[in-house]
């Protein structure tokens, strides 16, 4: 069959997307002018462009010399692992991109274990070969290196590799970027390398679901790839979902992808990825098969969520004034349709009219609250934690591979940091004034110092983590020293009453800002908690000093975006989320009734 399917896969910032797009442009693919326009073709997700990351894999389908070459691209943050390990079984191989300065990082490491493990051909590209301080051949031993500690077997071991800067939209067998005159060496490296999809035609239909999305006129869209068989439209089928049960349907519409669109079509061979509309209910890793013979694929499996948080209905009294959904019941029904999507993350109903949610890490249940505000969705979350096992009477803690790239002058304050923190430094190395450190880590011990490690290494840090597995809890954690300014009364904050409390910490609002009673409205230079009026007026007299002006000073408060909000709070308190703000408040509003619940041990101290 003149088909390749091949997934894209590297750490994150290597460069995926950008050599999707170059691949689309110089196949001369078919494409709106919308998404023509776009600088990252395949980033349609308003959160990825702002970003700068792929959050949710894609398809897309190019022609090249009469192959039929169906691409899909994968996130490359470990947060969004679920998503690569799911649409790895779509591919036949993979172009797995390793940026020519950096070489292989911690998600590297991840998708390509992932890849061997489903035995894909892999062909390696060595990606920004452009970059003035590139080093290829340092790169490719790496890479190898890796390969051998992953227990590659010499067949796969023996890649192919081919150089590329696809920002320029070149590629070439040699790192000499003169020599480069466009894509086409990927191209060929794919049809020479990457095997044609196995499959028989004429066996019953097998069809396995990867990827669960939505059309506004046919409604709920299933994608995946045919095994066996041919799927038509207008056909009976049968749709086996994960608990064995079986019911029939027929196929209203079919559709392939060309370019970035999906295209209807009347039937789809086996080794092709289709989509489909018209079965209810269907989820990720169910089968699609011949009513006849129904016989199902084996169910995908996906690593366990290590990070959780409690969604509540917003309380507070600002609720329901700044967003379309607020209800128990609508932010309940939107939590549930996200398990349809996300195989990775996990809902379950709390006791008090709340929602345990679990994740991968801080990042993907932080893009889960984004999404949701940006749709008219208001509730509020409490602190992340981490997601214990017990094994032989122990408690188990998931902990977590941490790599750093520091300027050296810098690598004893993290040490130090991290050493706090239940860290334990695995390996250290120095190179052109540059530390790269590797720890491993409770992942527990990571909340809130990723602001910590860029205000340490003044911006210049880059730190990557990568899951490691469970072991058992250190103990003796501390508790968070820092406390909160609260605001002592509702109303609108002033000057006069803001510049009288900047001194006693930092504030995260500046005058103007409608604020109530028990919201959190800075950070305590102490590491207790502080009420203070920030809402104080000046009193008005007939004296006045022309020097009482020039006198106030007011520092620019630091504003808390959604992430900085989650680092920063603890167990006693909550992050408002509303479509039009984020705020920091005390779970119990009123400062009495707050310190006779945490002395009674309803809440956390």
């Amino acid at each position: 069959m003149n088909i390749r399917n091949v997934a894209i896969i590297a750490h994150v910032d290597h460069g995926k997307t950008t050599l999707v797009d170059a691949l689309l442009r110089q196949s001369q693919t078919k494409m709106t002018k919308e998404m023509s326009d776009r600088e990252f073709i395949m980033d349609s997700n308003e959160l990825e462009r702002e970003r700068g990351i792929t959050i949710f894999s894609k398809n897309a389908s190019v022609t090249w010399e009469g192959t039929k070459i169906n691409i899909i691209d994968t996130p490359g943050h470990a947060d969004f692992g679920g998503e690569v390990e799911r649409v790895l079984t779509m591919a036949d191989g993979c172009l797995l991109l390793v940026d020519a300065k950096e070489g292989p990082m911690p998600q590297t490491r991840f998708v390509l274990k992932q890849a061997l493990a489903k035995k894909l051909r892999i062909i390696v590209v060595i990606n920004k070969i452009d970059k003035p301080d590139a080093r290829p051949d340092f790169v490719l031993d790496k890479t190898f290196d890796l390969f051998m500690e992953l227990g590659a077997d010499d067949a796969i071991a023996d890649f192919p590799v081919v150089y590329a800067a696809a920002k320029l939209g070149k590629a070439g067998a040699t790192p000499a970027i003169s020599g480069m005159r466009d894509i086409t060496p990927i191209f060929e490296a794919i049809l020479a390398h990457v095997p044609a999809p196995h499959g028989d035609p004429a066996k019953p239909l097998q069809m396995l679901i990867t990827t669960i999305g939505a059309d506004e006129f046919k409604g709920r869209i299933a994608t995946g790839r045919v095994y066996n068989g041919i799927l038509r439209a207008g056909q009976d089928i049968a749709h086996i979902a994960r608990d064995g049960s079986i019911k029939k349907y027929r196929l209203p519409s079919i559709m392939t992808f060309t370019g970035l669109e999906r295209i209807d079509t009347t039937e789809v061979f086996a080794g092709d990825i289709a989509a489909l509309s018209g079965i209810p209910g269907i989820t990720i890793g169910e089968t699609i098969a011949d009513p006849e013979h129904p016989s199902a694929l084996p169910l995908l499996t996906i690593e366990e969520p290590t990070v959780k948080m409690n969604f509540q209905v917003n309380d507070s009294p600002f609720c329901g004034q700044e967003s379309q959904f607020s209800t128990s019941r609508q932010v309940r029904e939107r939590l549930f349709r996200e398990l349809e999507t996300d195989t990775a993350l996990s809902v379950v109903d709390g006791t008090d009219n709340d929602w345990i949610v679990s994740g991968r890490g801080e990042l993907h249940l932080a893009i889960l609250i984004e999404r949701l505000r940006r749709e008219g969705y208001e509730f509020q979350v409490s602190r992340p934690q981490v997601i214990t096992k017990e094994a032989n009477g122990k408690t188990m803690t998931p902990y977590e591979q941490v790599f750093i790239e520091t300027p050296e002058a810098y690598g004893g304050s993290i040490i130090q940091k991290l050493g706090q923190r239940k860290g334990t430094l695995q390996n250290m190395r120095t190179e052109n004034g540059i530390a790269f450190l590797e720890f491993t880590i409770p992942t527990r011990g990571l909340f809130g110092y990723r602001t910590e490690f860029l205000t340490d290494t003044k911006g210049l840090g880059i730190i990557n983590t990568m899951f490691d597995g469970y072991r058992e809890d250190p103990g003796g954690w501390n508790e968070r020293n820092q406390g909160s300014l609260i605001a002592h009364e509702t109303g609108l904050t002033n000057m006069y009453g803001m510049v009288n409390v900047q001194d006693r910490g930092t504030l995260f609002l500046g005058p103007g800002i409608n604020v109530y009673k028990g919201q959190v409205v800075g950070q305590h230079s102490r590491s207790n908690d502080l009420h203070v009026n920030v809402c104080k007026t000046k009193e008005l007299s007939n004296m006045r000093s022309k020097n009482d002006a020039a006198a106030e000073h007011f520092n620019a408060p630091r504003i808390m975006d959604l992430e900085d909000a989650l680092e920063y709070i603890g167990d006693d308190e909550l992050v408002e989320v509303t479509p039009k703000n984020i705020r920091i408040r005390k779970m119990i509003l009123d400062a009495s009734e707050h310190k006779r619940k945490q002395a009674l041990g309803f809440i956390p101290r």
